[in-house]
C-alpha cells in the first residue's frame, strides 16, 4: 500500500483584516490580526502567498504544539525535518509551561514560548494578551499549528505570519486561521505519520520521519545511569498512571507482571510516575521481592527521559511516558483499553501492544461506570507479549555480558 495521499487546499482571501481587542485590568489593548495578506507589511522574500509550500524560504518559524506530553513527543520528528529543511531558520515552539521541560536545551529549537494553561479569570486574560503580543512582535514568516483547536487557531492568527499551515480537519473552527490547509485522506494512522505529512508538504523529502531528539546532556545521562546502577538487566520500567481513569490499568495488574518478570527473567524494575502517581507506584513496590527503584514523582521530564533511555523495556498504558520511551528507542509493551492502538500506539519497531476485546474498546471515554475492560484485560493476557520482549532482550550478548 502506498503512502496516504495529501491534498493541499489554499484558502481564498475572503476575510478582511481584523483586530483583536483584549481588556486587561480595565485597559484596552489592541493587536492587529491579519486574516489575509491585505494591509500586511511586505512578506519576507520567499514567503509570497503564490509560492508553493515546498518552495518557501522562511527566516522565522513558529511551531504550535502545546500539549499533551505524548503529542509533543510525537511532533519532534517534524521539528527535525524543519531544521534539516531550513538549517539557518529561527525556530520557536509554543508549549504549555508545565511541559516546557521536555524541550529544554533542545539542540534544534532556538526559542521556547511557554504559556500558563491553568490561569483563570483576569490572569487568563492577561496571559492570553501577553502571549498574543509576544507572538505578534516575533514577526514569524511561517506558523505551523499541529494542535488544531480554537486556542491554537487564535495563537496562529496572532503570529500574523504570511503563511499559516494546519490540518483541514482541525476542530473548533481552527482551520479558519490557516492560509494553507493540509487535508489527509487516510486518517487511520499514527500521529507521528500524520504530523510528518505536514513536514513533507513543506518540502521535507525523507519518506519516513526522522528520529526524535532531546536535550539530554552528558550530566543528565550520567545521572540516569546512576539511578539504574543497582538494577540488574533486563531492566523493566513500569508507568502505572494515566490522566483518564479508563486508561489506568490497575496497579495490581502491573505488579503481577513485574513479579513474574523478576521471577522468570531476574529483571530489575524501575517505577516511574508524574504528579499524583506515587501512590500507584507504591502499591506495586509493596508486592515486589526482587530489586527495584521507585522514582515516581521524583523526576522532572528530562530526568524521566534519562532513565527511560537506560532501561531495556517499558510497560505502560496509553500515556506520555509510553510515547517518550518509544521515541528514545526503548522497546515498549503497551496496554490499551479505551483508545485505538493504530492511532495512539507506540511508534517504531520492536514494540508490542495488547488491547482489550470488550465491545466498547477504543471508545475514547474518559470515565466509565463498569470498567469491564480492566477485568477482561488480565495480566495473563499481557504476559506473553512482555515475556517475548524480555526473552529477545536477554538473548542479546550485551545483556548476557552485563
Amino acid at each position: 500500500m502506498g503512502p496516504p495521499e495529501v491534498i493541499l487546499r489554499r484558502r481564498s482571501p475572503g476575510l478582511a483584516a481584523g483586530r483583536l481587542v483584549f481588556r486587561c485590568f480595565g485597559r484596552p489593548d489592541t493587536i492587529p490580526l491579519d486574516f489575509n495578506l491585505a494591509g500586511r507589511p511586505k512578506p519576507a522574500d520567499g514567503m509570497d502567498a503564490r509560492i508553493p509550500l515546498d518552495q518557501l524560504n522562511p527566516g522565522r518559524i513558529c511551531l504550535i504544539k502545546p500539549s499533551a506530553l505524548g503529542d509533543v513527543v510525537q511532533s519532534l520528528p517534524v521539528l527535525a525535518g524543519l531544521r534539516r529543511r531550513w538549517p539557518d531558520a529561527h525556530i520557536s515552539w509554543v508549549i504549555h509551561r508545565g511541559l516546557a521541560g521536555i524541550l529544554a536545551g533542545h539542540p534544534q529549537i532556538d526559542e521556547l514560548i511557554p504559556f500558563d494553561r491553568a490561569a483563570r479569570g483576569w490572569q487568563r486574560i492577561g496571559s492570553s494578551w501577553g502571549l498574543a503580543r509576544r507572538l505578534r512582535q516575533s514577526r514569524f514568516d511561517l506558523t505551523i499549528d499541529l494542535q488544531g483547536l480554537l486556542r491554537t487557531g487564535l495563537m496562529t492568527l496572532s503570529t500574523g505570519a504570511a503563511r499559516r499551515v494546519g490540518f483541514a480537519s482541525a476542530r473548533e473552527g481552527a482551520a479558519w486561521s490557516y492560509t494553507d490547509r493540509v487535508e489527509v485522506e487516510n486518517r487511520l494512522q499514527s500521529a507521528v505519520t500524520r504530523y510528518w505529512l505536514v513536514a513533507q508538504t513543506l518540502g521535507c523529502t525523507e519518506p519516513m520521519p526522522p528520529a526524535a531528539r532531546f536535550g539530554l546532556t552528558p550530566a543528565l545521562r550520567t545521572w540516569g545511569a546512576e539511578q539504574l546502577a543497582a538494577l540488574p538487566r533486563p531492566r523493566l520500567a513500569i508507568h502505572p498512571g494515566a490522566q483518564w481513569a479508563t486508561k489506568r490499568w490497575p496497579p495490581e495488574h502491573f505488579a503481577a507482571l513485574a513479579e513474574r518478570a523478576q521471577r522468570e527473567f531476574g529483571a530489575g524494575v524501575l517505577l516511574v510516575g508524574g504528579p499524583g502517581e506515587r501512590a500507584l507506584a507504591d502499591r506495586i513496590a509493596a508486592r515486589l521481592r526482587g530489586p527495584f527503584v521507585n522514582l515516581a514523582e521524583r523526576t522532572n521530564l528530562l530526568e524521566l527521559a534519562a532513565v527511560l533511555a537506560g532501561v531495556d523495556v517499558a510497560c505502560s498504558g496509553d500515556t506520555g511516558p509510553m510515547h517518550l520511551a518509544a521515541a528514545l528507542g526503548t522497546r515498549v509493551v503497551a496496554v490499551f483499553t479505551c483508545t485505538n492502538p493504530v492511532l495512539a500506539g507506540p511508534y517504531g519497531t520492536g514494540h508490542r501492544v495488547v488491547a482489550t476485546h470488550v465491545h466498547c474498546a477504543a471508545s475514547y471515554r474518559k470515565t466509565c461506570p463498569t470498567m469491564i475492560c480492566m477485568e477482561e484485560l488480565t495480566p495473563q493476557r499481557v504476559w506473553p507479549a512482555l515475556a517475548a520482549t524480555l526473552g529477545e532482550i536477554v538473548a542479546r550478548p550485551s545483556v548476557q555480558a552485563g
